[in-house]
């Protein structure tokens, strides 16, 4: 029987759940995708925005399990490839 996995408020209740067997909670429904970043991110910029527009990327964000300001840079590097290849 598949089962759902619980939600951790802690590292250390992550660390007793993991003593069990887990194998009836290893089902696609417990799977999220995972991206990894290795290009160091080595420059800081400052950007003005109106609060609805980063109120949305923060709900957009949110939804999407990252971090806002991901999202934006995402949104650029997405920007840089559709000109690079224009």
């Amino acid at each position: 029987m598949k089962k759902k996995l619980p939600k951790f408020k802690t590292d250390k209740e992550i660390k007793d759940f993991m003593k069990n067997d887990i194998s009836d909670y290893i089902n696609a429904e417990n799977f999220i995708p995972v991206t990894f970043e290795f290009k160091k991110k080595d420059k800081t910029i400052t950007l003005r925005l109106p609060s609805s527009l980063l109120d949305a990327l923060k709900a957009s964000a949110k939804k999407e399990g990252i971090n806002y300001q991901k999202i934006i840079r995402n949104l650029i590097e997405s920007f840089v490839k559709h000109k690079k290849a224009a």
